[in-house]
């Protein structure tokens, strides 16, 4: 005898959903180690923080557990530091108390941060290595966070599905597994993806989901970089969007920003990647499903955290952090050009590093007007005289930042336009990660200047 099927909700009358947000949380367990002259040598090219990670999680939760908005919270990967075993267990333990203290609820996602069995610390003197993680260990480290909440689970890929209301689904997509990370999704995994999306419409229920990669490079710019989104995004977001799925949370890229595609079917798709926990910018989520069509999204600043922050704020603190990151790439030029080729994983010759030196050094001294002047192009007086690093630097920042503020009209806007006009006949075929093409002129323009969604703050229609 066939099967009933269920009866759909009207989900129309569907009941407002509230929940927050976290990503790339990177825990570390202070006490593994993070100080020495090694350990501030490696800080240098670092984005995000190390010590303080532990203080700024703790701060994190005891904001979450006061805040009475919502009672449910998504961390989208990268939970830990590199897959210290001990920062796991003391990470699972403060979710844990922090579920039993609240009574809310946490479903989790691994990322490529978290299985890893050669991690690293710093004790004050080399380098050393904590024990590791592997990929198989996660499932009992993280199980009560959304594994054995499952309506559906993938253990090859820990991916799963949960009810968070009676409405609302979350699927959950790990591109991990015990072979390797960021890998290709099978056809099998596929097939399981388009299965529960197809699930959750024949059960009445609204889907969203949540991956670490982003589908959509969060900046023009990063869709030239090959770990920078998920592989597969085009048919990621066909699978999910002709499949009624239309907004999914991502990490990863520790930056901020919302964008939307439209499939060849006129399905639209929306993915908010979120900054990370741990350095600029740092923030929170709070998401409001208002129906089946409206979705509200507000973004709430990391709160402050205990640290020696020399009378700085935690915002204030992080920003340096990501600031001395550029600078010390661009410092390193010619101060320490082996190493700035090494980072940059550039074979380094004698010829390629007085190369490097000369350049550094012009860079460090040079206007931004000096700069358009080595390529024919005028720039406003307003900038002329300004640093051109400091320049770069509030560059890549906005560009992780989002809401991008040098867009045309702007001085600093035409002024980088301009540059890219002047180079773009000799930047021929240029392709993405991926092998599309890509427009230079195009990349650059939405890179440095959002003429889109606020990155922020805003209110996503599902839709058309």
């Amino acid at each position: 005898m066939a099967g009933v099927a269920p009866e759909k909700r009207d989900t129309t009358q569907m009941k407002e959903l509230k929940f927050f947000v976290i990503t790339d949380t990177h825990y570390f367990k202070n006490s593994l180690g993070a100080y020495g002259d090694e350990y501030e040598r490696f800080m240098d090219f670092e984005q995000k923080c190390f010590a303080e990670t532990e203080n700024i999680n703790k701060a994190i939760f005891e904001y979450l557990e006061k805040a009475d908005e919502a009672d449910i919270i998504l961390i989208a990967g990268d939970l830990s530091f590199n897959g210290e075993k001990e920062s796991h267990k003391d990470f699972s333990a403060l979710l844990e108390n922090f579920e039993e203290k609240t009574g809310k609820k946490i479903f989790v996602l691994t990322a490529g941060h978290d299985s890893n069995e050669h991690p690293f610390a710093y004790d004050g003197g080399e380098r050393i290595s904590p024990e590791g993680t592997k990929f198989t260990e996660l499932y009992d480290f993280y199980r009560k966070f959304g594994y054995d909440r499952a309506i559906e689970f993938n253990k090859e890929h820990m991916s799963y599905v949960a009810e968070l209301s009676d409405d609302v689904r979350l699927l959950v997509i790990c591109n991990d597994t015990a072979e390797r990370n960021n890998a290709d999704f099978s056809e099998e995994f596929f097939e399981w993806i388009e299965a529960q999306a197809k699930k959750a419409q024949q059960d009445g229920k609204m889907m969203i989901a949540m991956e670490h990669y982003p589908v959509i490079p969060g900046q023009p710019i990063f869709g030239l970089i090959a770990d920078a989104r998920q592989k597969g995004g085009k048919r990621i977001i066909e699978t999910l969007a002709d499949n009624g799925v239309h907004l999914i949370f991502t990490g990863h890229m520790h930056n901020q920003s919302i964008n939307v595609e439209e499939t060849e079917k006129g399905n639209l798709f929306y993915d908010v990647c979120t900054g990370s926990a741990i350095g600029c910018p740092a923030f929170i989520r709070l998401v409001t499903i208002k129906d089946e069509n409206t979705v509200e999204i507000e973004s709430i600043p990391v709160p402050d955290f205990e640290w020696d922050k020399k009378g700085m704020t935690g915002e204030e603190y992080l920003k340096v952090q990501f600031e001395k990151m550029i600078r010390t790439y661009i410092d390193s030029m010619y101060k320490d050009p082996k190493r700035f080729l090494d980072k940059l994983r550039i074979k380094d010759t004698a010829l390629i590093e007085k190369l490097v030196v000369f350049g550094g050094k012009k860079l460090s001294k040079m206007t931004i007007g000096g700069f358009a002047k080595l390529f024919c192009v005028s720039v406003d007086k307003s900038i002329r005289k300004n640093s051109f690093v400091n320049f770069a630097i509030d560059i890549v920042r906005y560009v992780f930042e989002g809401n991008q503020p040098y867009k045309e009209g702007t001085h600093e806007g035409d002024a980088i336009l301009k540059f890219v006009k002047r180079i773009k006949p000799f930047v021929k075929n240029l392709k993405d990660a991926h092998g599309n093409e890509v427009d230079l002129y195009e990349l650059i323009k939405h890179t440095v200047g959002n003429y889109g969604l606020d990155d922020y703050n805003a209110v996503l229609k599902l839709k058309k």
